[in-house]
C-alpha cells in the first residue's frame, strides 16, 4: 500500500483535513512526522509520497518528482518561522543562534539572509528537534532562536500580545516576509514529492486526493481553525489569520520564488542543482 508523507504542524491541516474526515479517499496510509523525519523517510525509500522541505527536494532531485500545483507557501509574513532575538539581526555576528533540527529549508533560508541582508554570520548552534514548550527556550543560551511550526506561532502570538515574550525577544523576524522584502517573491517552504519509483498511477491517484483534500480544506478554514486552536492551544482567530496568510498552490510565481532560491543555493554550494522535474500528467 502507498505511503504517504504528512507534516504534524497545523500548516498541513488544509491540505489533509477532508482525507482525514473522510470527505475525500486515499489509497493509502499516513505517515506523521516533522519535517526531517519525513525528509529521511523519503530518502530511504520508505515513503512514497510525501511534503518535504523545499531543499530536501533540491539535494535529492534525481531521485524525486514535484507534484504539481501544490505546496506550502507564503507570499510575505509565514509566521510560523520566526527569528525571535535579543538584538538586532545585524548586530548577531558571532552570536549565538539556536536553529531548530526540524527544517532544513528554514535553516537554508535563515543562512541566506544573514549572508546577503544582515551581512553577518552568527554562530549557529542546532537546538531540540522539536521545542512545543517554549518555557524551556531559555535553557539553552542564546542570543536569538529560529523557532519552526506550532510553536513559532504560538509564541509569535504570544509575544505580539506584550509582556514577558515581547520583552525577552524586542527583534521578532519573519523568514518569509525578509525573503519577499529581499528578492519581491514569494517562498516555498515544503512541497509535494513522488519518489520516481513509485508508480505513477499510484503516485497520481494519491496527487488527485491531496488537490481535492486541499480544495475541501480552503473551503472549510473555518473548521479547521477551530481544530489548529484546539491541538495548539493559539487562539482561533490567530489560526484563522495565519491558514488565510499561507498559499498551497504551485503557480508560476511560486514556482519563479523557488527557483530563486534554488539558485542562491546552488550559487552557496548547499545543493547540487535547483532543476524542477514534474510527475507527468495522466
Amino acid at each position: 500500500m502507498l505511503r504517504v508523507g504528512r507534516i504534524r504542524y497545523i500548516n498541513c491541516y488544509p491540505v489533509y483535513g477532508a482525507i482525514d474526515r473522510g470527505i475525500v479517499p486515499l489509497a493509502g496510509t499516513l505517515v506523521n512526522g516533522v519535517p526531517t523525519d519525513l525528509n529521511r523517510l523519503m530518502a530511504a525509500g520508505e515513503l512514497d509520497v510525501s511534503v518535504v522541505s523545499a531543499v530536501e527536494y533540491a539535494r535529492d532531485a534525481t531521485k524525486l518528482l514535484l507534484l504539481p500545483e501544490i505546496g506550502i507557501t507564503s507570499d510575505g509574513p509565514v509566521r510560523s518561522v520566526m527569528l525571535f532575538s535579543k538584538r538586532a539581526p545585524q548586530d548577531l555576528g558571532g552570536k549565538r543562534v539556536v536553529v531548530s533540527r526540524s527544517s532544513m529549508t528554514s535553516v537554508a533560508l535563515l543562512e541566506l539572509l544573514f549572508e546577503h541582508v544582515w551581512r553577518c554570520r552568527p554562530e549557529f548552534v542546532p537546538g531540540d528537534a522539536e521545542m512545543s514548550d517554549i518555557a524551556r527556550f531559555e535553557e539553552e543560551p542564546h542570543d536569538a532562536r529560529l523557532v519552526i511550526g506550532d510553536a513559532a506561532l504560538k509564541l509569535f502570538d504570544e509575544s505580539t500580545r506584550g509582556g514577558a515574550w515581547a520583552e525577552r525577544y524586542p527583534w521578532r523576524e519573519d523568514l518569509g516576509a525578509a525573503w519577499k522584502a529581499w528578492t519581491g517573491l514569494p517562498f516555498v517552504f515544503a512541497v509535494w514529492v513522488a519518489r520516481r519509483a513509485t508508480p505513477v498511477h499510484e503516485a497520481l491517484s494519491a496527487h488527485a486526493s491531496l488537490i481535492a483534500s486541499r480544495d475541501w480544506g480552503l473551503e472549510h478554514l473555518d473548521i479547521l481553525s477551530q481544530q489548529a486552536s484546539e491541538s495548539s492551544g493559539v487562539p482561533v482567530e490567530t489560526c484563522a489569520e495565519y491558514f488565510a496568510g499561507l498559499d498551497y498552490r504551485l503557480s508560476y510565481p511560486h514556482l519563479a520564488g523557488l527557483t530563486e532560491f534554488f539558485r542562491r543555493l546552488v550559487l552557496a554550494g548547499r545543493v547540487p542543482n535547483g532543476t524542477l522535474a514534474f510527475l507527468p500528467a495522466a
